[in-house]
């Protein structure tokens, strides 16, 4: 559903792909915050992970399938008294693939610190 959500549609060839993504990330924050199972809290942040590993394998191994995955809008600007919505289409110097690998390792990055609060001690 969070591919879906950013323009990317899943076909039936990458299940095993998300599942793999999936399984790596799960591992990831649990070896990080030495838990059995990925905290509720951290469920937000386990997927957008999921989602940048997908796409970064996606990149890496099949870009012609991100042929149809639209960054080219994004926004720049929001207003909230008077409702002001500015985007920044084809600002700046960022290529196409730049921008995907930015977004990428937003993906993979955002909320990581929230990992410390669910931090458990190992002995």
């Amino acid at each position: 559903m969070r591919l879906l959500s950013l323009g990317y549609g899943a076909g039936a060839g990458d299940e095993s792909a998300l599942n793999f993504c999936t399984d790596k990330v799960r591992s990831t924050i649990r070896n990080e915050v030495n838990c059995k199972d990925v905290p509720e809290g951290l469920e937000h942040i386990a997927i957008d992970m999921a989602a940048g590993e997908f796409l970064l394998s996606k990149k890496t191994f099949t870009p012609d399938d991100l042929d149809g995955f639209d960054l080219g809008y994004a926004v720049k600007q929001i207003q909230q008294g008077d409702t002001n919505t500015v985007f920044a289409a084809g600002e700046g110097s960022l290529t196409p693939e730049q921008r995907l690998t930015a977004f990428i390792n937003y993906l993979l990055n955002y909320g990581r610190a929230e990992l410390n609060a669910y931090r458990r001690i190992r002995w």
